[in-house]
């Protein structure tokens, strides 16, 4: 397919590609990005096959044959494990005679990472790796194409292609190059910072808390940890989306890259666990789960165990998953994430403008306000 002289091409997997080439374009700061995850995800079944995920990555390739520009995309039959909710487009255009699915999504699976997904060497343009794209989805006749948790540098390269774009909120703490945890809790207002004392306190009360990473990583945490993700999973989706397989080859993969906080009691049986992945400057937590129902323990393992891993590590910011304004409280502040949204048919393409449009006036309000709920010392 010729886009301004430009060969772009689709590969079967990430596998297909070089994981150098990948990388090249990729950049090393953000993990999720990597050719080490995004393949973990499709040896291990978690995307592929029946999941509704079927990865297309496509490529633009330079004089040279090597790849300059990557999308990493997937045909989607559903809507599952994006983080960024359409269903009420689908039903619409469904209701309208069209059929919604498949779609084609620029994501990493399961993972509302905000992060660049054009994946541009150095010296790559990203239009034509737009005109791709967008080809891709006219010439199969698809109903869309979404780039979701979009990083804010790249939207300006879809806003002047024509994409619509929609704005969402996470929660996110930063690091104020403070030295210790106690550095952090001297910004909270005194009420704020004796209630987290507190739950840390009824938190850990008889547990011991592990850090672990690298070599310290074995198949007995794996198989501990995939107990707790089952349970939060089938309580969240119906379903875990990553299978067993995944977390064994995470670990053979990428083990420098992650970072397992567990809970044990004295017998040394965790009970709880929060896995995260260390980024070039910040932390990345993902999943939890638990086999006991411990008070507090969900946000010791998931929010300040991971302020602490940070602080340690000199990292910038904790991102801390999707959603939660229940983070407010325990330091994390609203930030705005991004995505963007291909749709070729008119009509379609006006009513899902007009939604972004005042759906983006809604989703500021409410940021704004939750700004003032933060629990740091106000000025003054």
């Amino acid at each position: 397919m010729a886009v301004n002289e430009v060969i772009a091409r689709i590969a079967r997997g990430v596998q297909d590609v070089a994981a150098a080439d990948w990388d090249a374009c990729a950049g090393s700061d953000n993990p999720f990005l990597s050719h080490a995850f995004l393949s973990v995800l499709e040896r291990s079944g978690s995307v592929g096959g029946r999941t509704g995920w079927t990865p297309l990555p496509i490529i633009v390739d330079d004089a040279d044959g090597h790849p300059a520009a990557i999308a990493p995309a997937y045909a989607k039959t559903h809507s599952q494990g994006e983080y960024v909710f359409d269903h009420g487009w689908a039903d619409a255009w469904e209701r309208a005679g069209g059929n919604y699915y498949p779609k084609l999504q620029v994501a990493v699976p399961f993972t509302p990472v905000p992060g660049p997904r054009l994946l541009l060497r150095e010296g790559a343009e990203p239009a034509p790796l737009i005109a791709a794209i967008e080809a891709v989805v006219d010439q199969n006749g698809l109903s869309s194409a979404h780039a979701t948790f979009v990083d804010p540098e790249q939207l300006p390269a879809f806003e002047a292609a024509g994409w619509l774009i929609r704005e969402g909120v996470q929660f996110h703490w930063a690091n104020r190059d403070y030295g210790s945890f106690d550095d952090f809790l001297a910004d909270l207002a005194s009420r704020k910072r004796k209630n987290l004392r507190k739950e840390r306190a009824a938190a850990t009360e008889g547990l011991t808390i592990r850090h672990l990473t690298g070599p310290e990583l074995t198949e007995a945490h794996w198989d501990a940890f995939w107990t707790f993700y089952q349970d939060t999973g089938s309580r969240k989706w119906g379903r875990p989306y990553l299978t067993r397989a995944f977390f064994s080859m995470l670990g053979e993969a990428m083990a420098d890259r992650v970072l397992l906080i567990l809970a044990e009691r004295d017998d040394g049986v965790p009970i709880a666990g929060a896995l995260n992945l260390i980024g070039g400057d910040a932390l990345y937590g993902r999943y939890w789960g638990c086999s006991e129902d411990v008070p507090f323990l969900h946000f010791e393992l998931c929010y300040y165990q991971a302020i602490d891993a940070a602080i340690a590590r000199g990292l910038a910011r904790v991102e801390a998953g999707a959603q939660g304004e229940h983070k407010l409280a325990r330091g994390y502040s609203p930030v705005a994430t991004w995505s963007a949204h291909y749709i070729p048919d008119p009509s379609f393409r006006r009513a899902v403008a007009d939604f972004v449009t005042r759906e983006r006036a809604a989703v500021e309000h409410e940021a704004e306000y939750l700004g003032e709920l933060t629990p740091f010392r106000k000025p003054g």
